[in-house]
C-alpha cells in the first residue's frame, strides 16, 4: 500500500473541511484512485469535480496515470483542487443541439407571429429548413448513440457559453434571416433568381448531403479507435485522415458552406465563419497534439484540417 497526503491547492476547499488528509491506495494505484478515495471522504468532492497536481506543478495530473509513472510514492504529498459543480460532455451537446431544432420549427411555421404577415414559403427556404432538422437532429443521434468522450465532464458554468453559438447564430439569428418575407416564393427578391432554380438547389444539397455523409464516416472511424471506457489514442487512419488530421471539421465546413451558397443569408455566413475560426483554433490544437504525442510515428505530410494547405 501507498500513503499519499492530499492538501488544498490554495484557499481551504468548502467541501473538504477536512483537509489535509492521507489516503492509502494500492502501490499499482492510479490517479483516479487516489480521486476516488477522496471522494470516499468527501462525497460532495466527487471524482470530476477535483484536480489533482503534485507539487510545484499546476497541470492536471490524467486520471489513467499510474502514480509511480509521475513519481509520486509513499509519504509525497498531492494538491487538490475543485473544479466546481460538472455536467457531462454528452450532456452538454444535448442541450448545444436542441436549440435550433426548436427555433427554427418556431419560426417556420409561425411566421405572422414575428413577421407581422404570413410567409408563402419558397423553395429555398423549404429546403434550407429541412436541411438544418437533419443537421442537427443528426448531431443528437451521434451525441447519444455514437460519440465517446475523452473527457467526461466539463464546468456546468460553461455550457452556457457553449449553448450561446448553437442557439443564438444557428438558431435565432439563422431563423429568423432564413424565414421572413423577403425570402418568401412571393418577394421580387426571389422570384427568378437563382434561389428558385431547382437545379441549383439540388446541386447545394448534393454538397451538403457528401459532406454530412463523410462527417459521419469520420465520427463513426473514430469511435472505432476508442473502446468504451478508454482514454487511448492513437493515429487515426482511413477516409478523410489521409489528408488532414481532423476532416470532421473540414467536411462540416464544407456542409455549411454548401448551405451558405444555397440561402445567401448573412446569418449562414456569420455562423460559417465563426464556426470555422472555432474549429482552425482547435484543429491547430490537436493537430500539435498529435505531432508531439506520436512524434516520427505521425504522418508528415498530413494537413490540418483542409487538405492540401
Amino acid at each position: 500500500m501507498v500513503s499519499v497526503k492530499i492538501s488544498s491547492a490554495g484557499k481551504p476547499l468548502s467541501l473538504a473541511r477536512g483537509l489535509p488528509i492521507t489516503v492509502e491506495v494500492k502501490d499499482d494505484a492510479k490517479v483516479s484512485d487516489v480521486k476516488a478515495a477522496i471522494a470516499a471522504k468527501f462525497p460532495k468532492l466527487y471524482v470530476s469535480r477535483q484536480k489533482l497536481t503534485p507539487k510545484g506543478e499546476r497541470k492536471a495530473l490524467e486520471d489513467d496515470t499510474l502514480l509511480k509513472d509521475v513519481d509520486v510514492g509513499d509519504g509525497d504529498e498531492l494538491f487538490v483542487k475543485d473544479l466546481g459543480a460538472q455536467i457531462s460532455w454528452r450532456a452538454v451537446f444535448v442541450v448545444e443541439y436542441i436549440g435550433p431544432l426548436i427555433l427554427h420549427p418556431i419560426f417556420y411555421w409561425f411566421p405572422q407571429v414575428f413577421y407581422g404577415q404570413p410567409v408563402e414559403h419558397s423553395e429555398m427556404q423549404k429546403f434550407a429548413y429541412a436541411l438544418v432538422m437533419l443537421h442537427f437532429l443528426k448531431r443528437e443521434l451521434e451525441t447519444l448513440f455514437l460519440h465517446r468522450f475523452s473527457h467526461g465532464t466539463m464546468p456546468f458554468v460553461y455550457i452556457f457559453r457553449n449553448s450561446a453559438h448553437y442557439h443564438i447564430l444557428a438558431g435565432l439569428f439563422l431563423a429568423v434571416d432564413l424565414y421572413r418575407p423577403g425570402y418568401s416564393s412571393t418577394s421580387p427578391n426571389i422570384q427568378g433568381t437563382i434561389y428558385e432554380n431547382i437545379a441549383f438547389l439540388w446541386g447545394c444539397v448534393a454538397v451538403w448531403l457528401f459532406a454530412e455523409f463523410s462527417n459521419f464516416l469520420t465520427h463513426l472511424n473514430l469511435r472505432s479507435l476508442r473502446p468504451e471506457g478508454s482514454r487511448k489514442r492513437v493515429i487515426p487512419h482511413g477516409y478523410g485522415f489521409d489528408w488532414v488530421s481532423l476532416p470532421n471539421y473540414f467536411f462540416e465546413i464544407l456542409g455549411w458552406a454548401a448551405f451558405t451558397v444555397m440561402t445567401g443569408s448573412w446569418a449562414s455566413v456569420l455562423f460559417l465563419a465563426v464556426g470555422t475560426g472555432t474549429m482552425a483554433n482547435w484543429a491547430m490544437q490537436k493537430h500539435r497534439k498529435y505531432k508531439k504525442e506520436f512524434g516520427s510515428d505521425y504522418p508528415r505530410n498530413r494537413k490540418i484540417m483542409i487538405p492540401f494547405i
